[in-house]
């Protein structure tokens, strides 16, 4: 049912949410066969299959009733909403996606099929891994630096540790990554909500990480309501 997701208020003319462990979605959601890289989908007709949409970690559309998803345990999902164009992405940003600028690409395709300006989106940045379980090699630091980001914006060194899981080491706050990501690109930061539940601690959503790779996924979802002028 519907009062189990956790809802984003993105303002009229559309609906989004989280589907964590064991909430029901309440309608069909289109998704896609991720692989957490930075393809966009345009989904341009109801009903395509995750079969049609292999490859992909982002997808719009302006279809309204047609409700579009990313799948996420730990990574990072984003839901865009276009008011004035009447647009909506749902974007998949795992570490790799995001050292990509994954949402970028997403924004950059709802530019060029829709005529968004990014000064108008709206934008819910959901539940994921938090800064303190996300614990990384220096290697995987060394990417976000080479790709450009704030480092002393999204990077902390813990030390050495004190043995138990995630702690010392250095830490990414893949929120804060992604919020950055969508300002460059031209949103308002009073438009980009940051719904920033540790999916690692958080026992209702899945985590890759506390349950492995093979657990179940959340459902972000965004869908345009049909508006009646």
């Amino acid at each position: 049912m519907i009062d189990s997701l956790i809802r984003y208020d993105l303002g009229e003319g559309v609906e989004a949410f989280t589907a964590g462990r064991d909430a029901e979605l309440p309608y069909h959601v289109t998704q896609g066969h991720q692989v957490h890289g930075s393809r966009v989908a345009v989904i341009d007709r109801p009903g395509m299959t995750r079969e049609e949409l292999e490859g992909y970690d982002a997808f719009v559309t302006n279809l309204p009733g047609v409700a579009i998803g990313a799948r996420t345990a730990d990574c990072v999902p984003i839901l865009l909403y276009d008011p004035v164009q009447r647009a909506i992405a749902a974007v998949h940003a795992g570490w790799k996606g995001t050292v990509l600028h994954i949402s970028q690409w997403a924004i950059e395709v709802l530019q060029r099929e829709y005529g968004c300006n990014p000064a108008d989106f709206r934008a819910a940045i959901g539940p994921a891994i938090g800064p303190a379980s996300f614990q990384v090699g220096e290697d995987v630091a060394m990417k976000f630096k080479d790709a450009g980001f704030p480092m002393e914006e999204i990077w902390s060194f813990h030390g050495a540790g004190d043995g138990t899981p995630m702690s010392g080491g250095h830490h990414i706050d893949l929120f804060e990554a992604n919020r950055w990501l969508l300002e460059q690109a031209g949103l308002l930061p009073g438009n980009i909500q940051v719904h920033a539940i540790d999916t690692y601690t958080a026992p209702t959503l899945y985590s890759a990480r506390r349950e492995g790779p093979q657990c179940g996924r959340n459902i972000n979802s965004i869908k345009l309501l049909s508006i009646t002028r």
